[in-house]
Parts: structure tokens; C-alpha cells; sequence
């Protein structure tokens, strides 16, 4: 995937959680260990989320391509994230899976 078609993944995914309530903290956080696309906050929660877009679902689709090494790469940029916090506020991972013209928004996509 392009940059280009990355950022216009973001823009869909970021509009469409705005508009269910979420707020924008940063977009794109980067340090050593990864990148997280959308921080947010969501009724009192830091909300990582993760964008995936794929141009159908054949072989899995968006929601089947965050494996296990991205999931622990996610998990080491939102501690990286959150050491900066100084109350350590609770947060969880959600993922939106954007396949074709089908947008699938799951809450709480990773548990440790």
C-alpha cells in the first residue's frame, strides 16, 4: 500500500471514530519499537488504534493481517506512549479494518 492510500485509510478511520465520539490525541506516534496510527480518548480511556486496509477480504482480510509480532509492537509503543503520561491512565487497543469499501471498527482488539 502507498503512503497516499495509507493516509487516506487514516483520514476514513479517524473521521468515522470521531464521529462516534472519540478525540484525537496524536496521529502517527512513532519511537524505536513502532508506530501507532490514531491515540485517542474515549470515555475516559487512551484508545490505540490500529488501521488496516486491504482491497478486499479474500486471504483474511485487514483484521487478519495484525499477527503476533505487530500486536507486540503495538503493546511496546503504547508503553513507550504511556511512560510519558504522568497518572498512567487505563487504555485499550482497537483496530479498524477497512476492506474494500466495508469499514469494521473492533473495540479492545488486544488483551495482555
Amino acid at each position: 500500500m502507498t503512503v497516499a492510500l495509507g493516509k487516506q485509510a487514516e483520514d476514513r478511520a479517524l473521521a468515522y471514530l470521531q464521529r462516534r465520539g472519540l478525540r484525537l490525541i496524536v496521529r502517527n506516534y512513532r519511537c524505536r519499537f513502532g508506530e501507532i496510527d490514531l491515540v485517542m480518548q474515549h470515555a475516559g480511556l487512551v484508545v490505540f488504534v490500529e488501521v488496516r486496509q486491504r482491497s478486499s477480504a479474500r486471504y483474511g482480510g485487514a483484521a487478519a493481517s495484525v499477527g503476533s509480532v505487530k500486536q507486540q509492537r503495538l503493546w511496546r509503543t503504547a508503553e513507550h506512549y504511556l511512560m510519558r503520561c504522568p497518572d498512567q491512565p487505563a487504555c485499550r487497543f482497537d483496530l479498524v479494518a477497512i476492506d474494500g469499501e466495508s469499514l469494521q471498527w473492533i473495540q479492545d482488539m488486544l488483551h495482555r
